[in-house]
């Protein structure tokens, strides 16, 4: 039986729903997509959420489909957050169809929608990296505390006093990367990547932005993109690009032989987490860590 097929039948008699939440010290149970919006609801949540994750380190969320185990964990939460703007593309139906058991929340909900980029690959969606610009992540955290007060009344002070700590984080996250990205000569601030995760990173921190994929990571490279990469990397002699945690890195090599080919010796400049956060108990586990690894990295490839 497929998820879809599943949650139908679950809906069908009734099942799911975490019970009355924070009732008698119990913690909130929430069930979260991507690695990072598991981090936001666990900084904001602290102890009176108990945090399941359905993207671990290294997962892709535009390919990512729901297993029967998923679908049980949507439907047993108190709440389910999730990103939107099609970031979880498979996975639409399945969060559509949760919503009308669980209370659902898109944390990307209040991000103003001019400020929202444009997909280059599909016309009227927005591009849903919105993360990599740490001004509008900020945007994400009142949602999540709007939220889970609305769950759980006893514990609202709480989750506004964690909420404006974590803002206060971003902002510092902000303001460093700014620092750093700064230090990069203005003619090697371009960040080439597998694919196009990063334009919101490139607009907030003057960056130029190349990805050999497009937003979604559904379509293949083709040779001709390879070949048109290679020809710009060689010829503005851009030093290095850069693989991703969750996307093979079999497209970026293929750049890599063809610069070569051209008689230019491109590095790969390491690994960026792009869709997922990083390893459990590494400092990228966390949207902070990730974040500024993805700095360090970038900087000293390029400066």
């Amino acid at each position: 039986m497929g998820a879809v097929s599943l949650l139908v039948g679950l809906l069908a008699v009734g099942c799911g729903g975490g019970g009355e939440a924070g009732a008698a010290g119990d913690e909130v149970k929430v069930t979260t997509t991507t690695t990072m919006i598991t981090d936001l609801v666990r900084q904001v949540g602290g102890e009176r959420v108990e945090v399941t994750g359905l993207m671990g380190p290294g997962v892709d969320p535009h390919l990512y489909k729901a297993s029967q185990g998923d679908v049980e964990a949507l439907l047993g939460a108190d709440v389910v957050f999730y990103n939107g703007l099609f970031l979880e593309g498979q996975m639409g139906e399945i969060l559509e169809k949760t919503g009308q058991q669980t209370p659902t929340a898109q944390v990307t909900e209040e991000i103003p929608e001019d400020e929202l980029l444009q997909s280059v690959d599909y016309e009227g969606q927005a591009d849903p990296h919105v993360w990599f610009d740490a001004t509008l992540w900020g945007t994400t955290v009142d949602p999540v505390v709007e939220k889970l007060s609305e769950i759980d009344p006893e514990g609202a002070e709480g989750y506004e006093r964690r909420g404006e700590e974590y803002e206060r984080e971003i902002d510092e996250l902000h303001s460093f990367a700014k620092d750093r990205i700064s230090s990069i000569p203005e003619d090697r601030r371009v960040l080439v990547t597998a694919h196009d995760a990063f334009r919101y990173f490139g607009r907030e921190y003057g960056m130029e932005v190349r990805g050999l994929q497009g937003i979604s990571t559904e379509a293949e490279a083709g040779a001709g993109d390879v070949r048109e990469l290679a020809d710009y990397l060689a010829d503005n002699e851009i030093p290095a690009v850069f693989v991703e945690s969750s996307v093979p890195r079999r497209n970026v090599e293929a750049v890599q032989a063809a610069c070569r080919d051209r008689g230019w010796d491109l590095k790969i400049g390491g690994t960026l987490y792009s869709d997922a956060g990083g390893d459990a108990g590494t400092d990228a586990e966390t949207y902070d860590g990730m974040f500024r690894a993805n700095v360090h990295t970038i900087t000293e490839a390029l400066r």
